[in-house]
């Protein structure tokens, strides 16, 4: 089967990304030209809209996407970043249509800080992820880098645990995912609050 995107489809999710970068960029996530976005725009087959590689993600215009097949590999527009496989995988393994990477200091410290994962408990903004904020502990996996995305895939499907839509990698930043842009940036903000107070609890 072939998935006929057309150019107006895909400036329209270059769109979206680009006000979602503006967001995550302001925050000082995105630093430089760091980070990428992603969306679905179609399941059979697995087609990405993400952001381009090398430009300032505060600075994206809607022209600044490509389109990535199922491996990450461009089918229309420039090159992608070199993490479009990986954003593929985790649309596919977890049903995602949105995934967002960004390379906060709470990560990454926290990454470093506690490679078998960061567990909350007792916190109201859990409920932004869909947990109870009581009685009930969620773990945010850690998994170890790799300039492999394949490998690094593997290490994330093997981590992820289905009641948080997020992983950390060590040492590089956070990734997060959600059934559209909104609610995967609702869960960015929300997985960094708690990174935030856990690092200012240490």
């Amino acid at each position: 089967m072939t998935a006929d995107i057309t150019a107006r489809e895909l400036e329209e999710a270059g769109a979206v990304l680009a006000a979602e970068s503006a967001r995550f960029a302001s925050f000082g996530w995105m630093r430089g030209t760091s980070g990428n976005l992603s969306v679905v725009v179609s399941r059979d087959p697995l087609r990405l809209a993400v952001t381009a590689s090398g430009h300032d993600k505060g600075e994206l215009t809607p022209a600044d996407v490509v389109l990535v097949d199922g491996q990450g590999a461009a089918v229309q527009g420039g090159k992608p970043s070199a993490e479009a496989e990986l954003h593929a995988r985790v649309a596919a393994l977890t049903g995602a249509n949105a995934v967002v990477h960004v390379h906060t200091v709470a990560s990454v410290a926290l990454g470093h800080r506690s490679p078998g994962g960061i567990v909350f408990k007792d916190l109201e903004m859990l409920k932004g992820i869909g947990q109870p904020a009581h009685d009930v502990e969620v773990t945010l996996p850690v998994i170890a880098n790799s300039q492999d995305m394949k490998v690094l895939g593997d290490r994330l499907e093997a981590a992820r645990e289905p009641r948080m839509p997020a992983v950390v990698v060590a040492g590089h930043g956070l990734y997060v995912w959600g059934d559209d842009p909104r609610q995967a940036r609702h869960h960015t903000e929300i997985v960094e609050w708690l990174l935030e107070l856990e690092l200012t609890r240490r």
